[in-house]
């Protein structure tokens, strides 16, 4: 493989090999990196060395969202990373199975058994998402597994486990190809200062004053070009309903109500339903109805990432445009999801998106820690544009 190391790099990938050799079992070893690190070329580069030492060895590549492991993919086949009897799957994919009726509908999802396993590593990229439910079920294979993560970010959405927390090994000098991108700069000015000031850092890269009136006239024609490769970021859910509100007016739905092509995000988790707390979709059918537990509504929901897979079931009627997330529904067959045009940043963890627009919104009660890493996993969800408003 023709890359260029630093001599970080190269001490870190020296670790790994080391560890790989003498690893046993269920062993693991966490790798943190900031943006602009170069973590997958180190992916890459591994999975070449550990093949060349053994030919047979079969690896599992996997990351918490759909567009992650795309994207993940992409970069590992482009440097021929990936080999034949490889996986490059969503964790769910790689160790939960679907439970089929006699219909060949998909009813449930079970953890698979450890006979279907023939993988002797398995590789989480975006482990910083990572909850400890799916670490354990993760563990219980008894494979290796090299969990890579960004240790500047958030920790995960619910509880208080965080894989990423204190990595053994960590990325913190920015690969030399990375040094000259806007993104990674304006990251680094996150993580560090918790300060990005207001001026333009490169072509479509840009923080601009809110109180502006050339500002809002940029917003509006922004969001007339709303699609899936957006996302609109917040820190208040009040914003969050105000934005959603506002969007869809402008996108053409004409009722408050959700609609069929509407944008949604799920909000709770539902391991038997194959949904998971962040999981993007667009709405496909939807009708509502009522009986003498309350009003719901009868979905199909097309998933981000999921081609043999809809969600068909009944969903809430007063999460929709609700600021807080509802835990009141009597019966667990209901699930949660919301319009997801405009998400919280805890909620757009682990996905990324060519054009970001960032509303920095800061609680009284952030510590100046907390901001700084609410700032940077903000910015770093972008991939190619990334516009500011503070």
């Amino acid at each position: 493989m023709d890359i260029e190391l630093s001599a970080s790099q190269k001490e870190i990938i020296s670790s790994i090999l080391s560890w790989y050799k003498n690893v046993s079992g269920g062993d693991y070893l966490t790798l943190g990196g900031y943006a602009g690190t170069g973590k997958t070329t180190l992916i890459g580069y591994i999975s070449k060395a550990l093949r060349d030492k053994n030919a047979q060895l079969q690896i599992a590549f996997c990351s918490y969202t759909g567009k992650a492991v795309r994207i993940m993919g992409k970069k590992l086949k482009d440097v021929d990373a990936i080999y034949p009897n490889d996986s490059v799957s969503t964790i769910h994919r790689l160790i939960y199975e679907p439970l089929v009726d006699d219909k060949g509908v998909i009813i449930g999802w079970t953890r698979r058994e450890l006979k279907d396993f023939k993988f002797g590593l398995i590789i989480v990229d975006e482990a910083s998402m990572i909850n400890q439910s799916i670490w354990s079920d993760l563990l219980a294979f008894n494979i290796p597994i090299l969990a890579v993560g960004d240790h500047g970010q958030l920790p995960p959405i619910e509880g208080n486990f965080n894989l990423m927390d204190a990595p053994v090994l960590k990325l913190e000098e920015i690969y030399r190809q990375e040094k000259d991108n806007p993104i990674v700069f304006v990251s680094k000015l996150a993580r560090t200062r918790g300060l990005i000031p207001v001026m333009e850092y490169g072509m479509n890269v840009k923080k601009f004053n809110r109180q502006d009136t050339d500002t809002q006239e940029f917003l509006q024609d922004l969001f007339l070009k709303y699609d899936d490769d957006m996302l609109i970021l917040v820190g208040y859910n009040n914003t969050r309903v105000k934005l959603n509100k506002a969007i869809r007016q402008l996108l053409g739905f004409e009722n408050e109500s959700p609609e069929t092509k509407d944008r949604v995000i799920c909000l709770r988790n539902s391991y038997e339903r194959h949904i998971y707390n962040g999981m993007m979709g667009r709405i496909k059918k939807i009708s509502s109805f009522s009986d003498d537990w309350g009003t719901y509504y009868k979905s199909t929901i097309s998933l981000d990432d999921e081609e043999d897979y809809d969600f068909e079931g009944l969903v809430s009627y007063n999460q929709f445009g609700s600021k807080e997330t509802l835990h009141n529904e009597k019966t667990p067959e209901v699930d949660l999801f919301d319009f997801g045009y405009a998400l919280t940043v805890h909620k757009a963890q682990g996905s990324q998106a060519k054009r970001v627009v960032v509303f920095e919104e800061r609680f009284s009660s952030m510590t100046n820690e907390m901001w700084k890493r609410w700032l940077y996993t903000a910015v770093t969800r972008a991939s190619e544009e990334l516009y500011i408003i503070g």
